[in-house]
């Protein structure tokens, strides 16, 4: 019998779950969601650096911050709608996640800019990187269901 990478895949949970449209739905909804938090994250990033002159760190977190309670509130209202627990227990959840998304998003920034990219193209590619570890996470921690 011959191996096959897609015969193996599709056994395993993963190949399940890539079989479910509602999987690729609720990956859609995280999606838009997530581009909203990429607008609102560049936006306030951008006025904190050229309007109030913070440092590019100082303004990336504070825009994290503000693009993660955006996310949030979406993701429980809309994305994860089925998934929703305690407000404050999965809220500490996804706070955690996104810390570790904020500390991944810090250190590509910071790699980003030492290799010589402006600020703002930099914060732009790297919340694009750092994106799987937030859908990951959110996915099978903060929002999972319950059996």
């Amino acid at each position: 019998m011959a191996f096959s990478p897609a015969a193996s895949l599709s056994r395993t949970r993963a190949g399940r779950a890539l079989r479910r449209p509602q999987n690729w739905v609720q990956l859609a909804k995280f999606a838009a969601v997530g581009a909203s938090g990429y607008v609102v994250n560049l936006v306030v990033y951008t006025a904190l650096l050229r309007g109030a002159g913070f440092h590019y760190a100082a303004a990336a977190t504070c825009s994290f911050l503000v693009a993660v309670t955006n996310n949030y509130l979406w993701n429980r209202l809309w994305t994860f709608h089925g998934e929703r627990g305690h407000v404050a227990y999965q809220g500490a959840r996804f706070f955690f996640v996104a810390l570790l998304a904020l500390i991944a998003n810090l250190v590509a920034l910071e790699v980003l800019i030492r290799l010589g990219l402006p600020e703002i193209t930099a914060q732009a590619i790297a919340i694009v990187l750092v994106t799987p570890i937030n859908f990951v996470g959110n996915k099978l921690w903060t929002f999972r269901r319950k059996r």
